[in-house]
């Protein structure tokens, strides 16, 4: 496996720009020594036979399969393909939005992601890539684990997942059962159940040979040709129950997500508190569509504006906070300062509060988050932050909880002088 991984960085090397040429591979001279003919051939027969050779080679030849293609075949499909097709669309993305705002006022640069399995931060165009590389690496410490990984992450059809996780936990629950039957612990590579709801499960054969099963050519009763099976050879009990554990890791598996990192940034006071710009990546459409729906929104409104009901507004703007995926949050403290930070415009107030309570030096102590309009927001409630009207961008309020203030400086107790956490006041800004 070690040597799979050296030839992967060697001949797979990720180009934003696209996927590289197909090179057709070279044919290795033979290395044993050939008998010369007692009559040299002539100059057209060495020429025909040089191109029957190349045809030959050319070929599609039938080869057993082994977990070292198959991941070599994926880094190959996956990378390449998506790196192209990926980076195609972010360089459009970010062409739209250089026409419509200049990065050098955007409030956040852009949104921004970290790989759980390498602490890598990236873009949104990055993330899918990084991840498939980072399980396909992790190949070499635990097989088992990065063909779980695989399994789950590499196949956004959850149902054909479940199917195929299924049916492998078949198979490992007949061997299991009747170990000593050779039938159970042979599957037939052309099988119809195999190919139609394994194979096409990217990570399914890679489970397979990590947990034992080897590849062999067999010979098939009423056939000329051999054909391909997967193989397990009997186990002792102890590697029966560890069969077992590692069916239940791959039922237990979940896919592998690039977490959002929320930018933690703190600033000092600023009367542009209120003031947002955002990247293009914030939103759903693109910066031309968005340019488009403002501007038919507002004839709109202009022509409508005393027909529509309140209830008819409200369903309005609900539809606009939809095209969103993202929202920008500041927090104004009681020393004037802000705290802002990115989430989903799905998160729940509960992932709100606890942002700010990390923030916090005092975070223990009860505090209150008011948003535009003196809405007081709750932590108890599962709420998104689409629901409470927090998108695009929003600036909140923060404010200790008066009972709580009035008990501590009744006991003779201080509060911090600094709110945030060290950290974030040394990298404290300005806004522009």
């Amino acid at each position: 496996m070690k040597k799979l991984f050296e030839d992967f960085k060697k001949d797979i090397k990720f180009k934003s720009a696209g996927p590289g040429k197909n090179s057709k591979p070279a044919v290795a001279p033979s290395s044993s020594s050939t008998k010369q003919s007692r009559h040299s051939p002539s100059e057209g027969a060495q020429m025909a036979g040089a191109a029957a050779l190349a045809r030959i080679e050319q070929q599609q030849r039938p080869k057993v399969h082994t977990s070292q293609d198959a991941i070599r075949n994926q880094v190959k499909r996956e990378l390449e393909a998506e790196a192209a097709a990926l980076a195609e669309k972010e360089n459009a993305v970010t062409a739209e939005g250089s026409k419509v705002k200049d990065p050098a006022c955007l409030s956040v640069s852009g949104v921004y992601f970290t790989c759980p399995l390498t602490g890598a931060t990236l873009t949104k165009s990055q993330r899918e890539v990084h991840i498939k590389e980072a399980i396909l690496m992790r190949f070499e410490e635990d097989d088992v684990e990065a063909s779980v990984m695989m399994v789950h992450t590499f196949n956004k059809d959850r149902e054909k997942v479940k199917a195929a996780v299924d049916i492998i936990s078949k198979y490992v629950d007949n061997i299991c059962k009747n170990p000593s039957e050779e039938k159970y612990r042979k599957i037939k590579v052309s099988n119809k159940v195999f190919q139609e709801k394994v194979r096409p499960v990217e990570g399914s054969r890679e489970f397979l040979q990590a947990v034992g099963f080897i590849s062999v050519m067999l010979p098939v009763e009423g056939q000329e040709e051999e054909e391909e099976f997967l193989v397990l050879p009997e186990q002792s009990d102890d590697a029966l129950e560890l069969m077992k554990e590692r069916r239940d890791r791959l039922q237990r598996g979940e896919p592998v997500r690039a977490q959002l990192d929320r930018q933690p940034q703190a600033f000092r006071p600023s009367p542009n508190a209120q003031r947002f710009e955002l990247p293009p990546e914030f939103y759903n459409l693109s910066a031309e569509e968005l340019k488009k729906e403002q501007q038919q929104r507002t004839e709109l409104v202009e022509k409508n504006a005393m027909l529509r009901t309140k209830a008819m507004r409200e369903k309005e703007e609900q539809r606009e906070r939809r095209k969103y995926n993202y929202t920008l949050l500041r927090v104004r403290l009681p020393d004037g300062n802000l705290l802002q930070a990115t989430f989903y415009a799905w998160d729940r107030l509960p992932a709100l509060f606890e942002f700010v309570r990390e923030s916090l030096v005092d975070g223990w102590q009860p505090f209150e988050l008011i948003a535009p309009g003196g809405q007081k927001l709750q932590e108890s409630e599962e709420v998104t932050l689409v629901e409470c009207n927090l998108v695009p961008a929003a600036l909140l309020t923060f404010a200790w909880d008066a009972a709580v203030q009035a008990d501590i400086a009744a006991a003779g107790g201080k509060s911090s002088a600094a709110l945030l956490k060290p950290e974030l006041l040394e990298r404290i800004q300005t806004l522009s």
